[in-house]
Order: structure tokens, then sequence, then C-alpha cells
């Protein structure tokens, strides 16, 4: 794609801004699954309530109740602070018939991967720090899905370390324009996928972000911000 961060920003408008330091700054926010809150550092931490041995009932989802347009640059900081486990970011999601992801009308969601993949939404999904199964942990990659389906459309690698040797934080970007996606850590891309709008489903428009963590991950977030793309 060969757009840089500083090219994007330099076409965008902010349009959302959450430093996610305080139990205040997810008033805006709710969460599927079960999961320990905290801001021990200022920061929002998350780490898995229920035993990391209940397989995918101890993962959940953080969502921003923003409803965001087609065209964003999506940014955060992120800090690693304990693995195994994995990061995920959920983006342009709603219903699979462009309803509100929290319509009524739509199942009951509790954090299980494939009420998100293979629900009744449709969204994009990157994860960006893979380190739960062994074959992760070896070989680090970041991928981008998309859903309905669970379709891997890009991939590329990962240059985040193990946690303990992290220096974080870590900007962590997603660009989502037209059929574009580009994915970027620390301003260098990762990768970069056109969406014909065939081959993988419908293409998707706006929708909203979510966080997604699998246990025993503990991560930290903060400086949440998102910018329209004109």
């Amino acid at each position: 794609m060969g757009i840089t961060v500083d090219d994007i920003k330099s076409h965008s408008r902010l349009i959302y801004e959450n430093k996610l330091s305080d139990a205040e700054s997810l008033a805006d926010f709710r969460l599927e699954g079960s999961a320990k809150i905290a801001f021990p550092n200022g920061r929002l931490r998350m780490e898995n309530e229920m035993e990391a041995s209940l397989g995918q009932k101890a993962n959940y989802v953080l969502w921003c109740m923003e409803e965001f347009p087609a065209d964003v640059y999506i940014e955060w900081d992120f800090y690693p602070i304990r693995e195994p486990g994995l990061c995920m970011l959920f983006f342009a999601a709603k219903g699979r018939d462009g309803e509100d992801l929290f319509a009524e009308s739509l199942a009951k969601r509790t954090g299980e991967y494939p009420q998100y993949h293979h629900g009744d939404i449709d969204a994009f999904h990157v994860s960006y720090f893979r380190r739960k199964e062994p074959d992760e942990r070896a070989f680090h990659t970041c991928n981008l899905r998309k859903s309905y389906g669970f379709y891997l459309v890009a991939q590329g690698a990962d240059p985040i370390p193990e946690a303990k040797e992290a220096q974080a934080p870590y900007k962590i970007a997603v660009l989502h324009r037209g059929a574009d996606v580009a994915f970027y850590i620390n301003g260098l891309e990762i990768f970069h996928f056109v969406d014909d709008g065939v081959t993988y489903g419908k293409m998707l428009g706006g929708g909203k972000i979510g966080f997604r963590q699998l246990a025993p991950m503990i991560g930290e977030y903060a400086d949440l911000k998102v910018y329209a793309v004109e």
C-alpha cells in the first residue's frame, strides 16, 4: 500500500478519543463475557476472571458503544503484561443485515469465538499478539480475518517480542478505508488487504470496535483514538 501513518493523519479528523485511564473512561463500553478490569498504572488492564482451563468460556470482548463511519483510522497503545494468550481488535462490526451490534434481535454473545465469526454479525478482526498455542509462540504473526465466516485474508510478521522483553507501549493501528485494510505497529506496515467484496463476502462499512483477549493473557491499553479518513 505504501501509505504512512503520517500521510493518513494528515488527511484525517479526530472523532473519538479515550485515555482508558480509569473506570469512568469505560462509561461507553460494554463487556461480553467475564473479565477482571482494573487501572493499576492509569491504563486499562484486562485479565480473565474465569479459569483458562474452561477454554472459550474464559475469553471476552470489551466493546466501545460508539458507532464509527466506514472510513476510519484507529490507534491505541498496547502493553503486553503476561502471556500466553492472544489480543484482538474487532472493527466494522454490525449485524449481518445492518443492525446495530446490540440490537435485541441479535443473539446474546458471551465471549466465545464462534459467536463472532459464525454468529449473526459481520466484522473484521485482527489478532496482533498471538501467544496462545505452541505454534503461535514459536512463530509470531498478525492475522486479519473477515466474518461472517472465518476467512484468513491477510497475514504479516509480528515484531513485538515476548511480554518479558517488551519495551512498551506499542502503537497499534488499523486503517479501514473503502476496500483497503492496513495494519501498523509503531508506524510499520504489517500487512495490507484489498477487499473485492465478493471472495470473502460483501464489503464492510461502518460499525463498532471491540478489544478481545484470550485467557490467561494480561494486557493493558491506553490512548484510544479514532479518526475519520477524508
